[in-house]
């Protein structure tokens, strides 16, 4: 299977000094600098790199992580646990993930649109918070009749409350490794 990296991520939290428990590679040409703590576009890979010399960012900046030359970034350090966040990392990080659901809208109401049963007892849609059995079969029944085009239609057909809201939550859960599943994240 092709290693697949993120080409994109948002920026959680900017140290321009590094932070105290900073990894010391044997790297040559690495130094001690700004680092920042980004969340990946696609699959919301928590990762840690260091920023060039005079470039400023803030929280929620889109910054390329991909494979070519990068503007910000010097390197990818690698890849964190949401643990290792920094506490104003951890405070932005709904913040970032809504955003990215919401950019990613037409991704997200396709998962509606497709999910399927995990385990014979259990759906995938189950595992999104607030869903349980009636929303599920609201789910399934309105996407059979025709298929969710937006998170708003997804909403006034099965009265689902707030999307991307549960999506956030459901993100967040897997990060923090409090899911036995994986939906929309990788596994650390």
């Amino acid at each position: 299977m092709e290693k697949r990296y993120e080409e994109y991520a948002y920026v959680l939290d900017f140290l321009p000094h590094g932070h105290p428990g900073m990894r010391v590679t044997g790297r040559a040409g690495y130094r001690a600098g700004a680092l920042v703590q980004l969340i990946g576009e696609e699959f919301f890979t928590l990762l840690e790199a260091l920023v060039k010399e005079g470039v400023s960012l803030k929280s929620h900046d889109r910054v390329y992580v991909g494979k070519d030359t990068r503007d910000e970034i010097t390197y990818i350090i690698g890849r964190i646990s949401y643990n290792e966040l920094t506490a104003a990392a951890k405070m932005e990080l709904p913040a970032v993930i809504s955003r990215i659901v919401l950019n990613r809208e037409q991704w997200f109401v396709n998962f509606f649109n497709t999910a399927k049963a995990i385990t014979p007892r259990m759906h995938a849609l189950e595992l999104i918070p607030g869903i349980g059995k009636k929303y599920m079969w609201q789910i399934i029944r309105e996407r059979e009749k025709k298929p969710f085009e937006s998170f708003e239609d997804l909403q006034k057909r099965t009265e689902l409350p707030n999307p991307v809201k549960l999506i956030t939550k459901r993100i967040l859960e897997e990060l923090s490794g409090e899911s036995k599943y994986r939906l929309f994240t990788r596994p650390f």
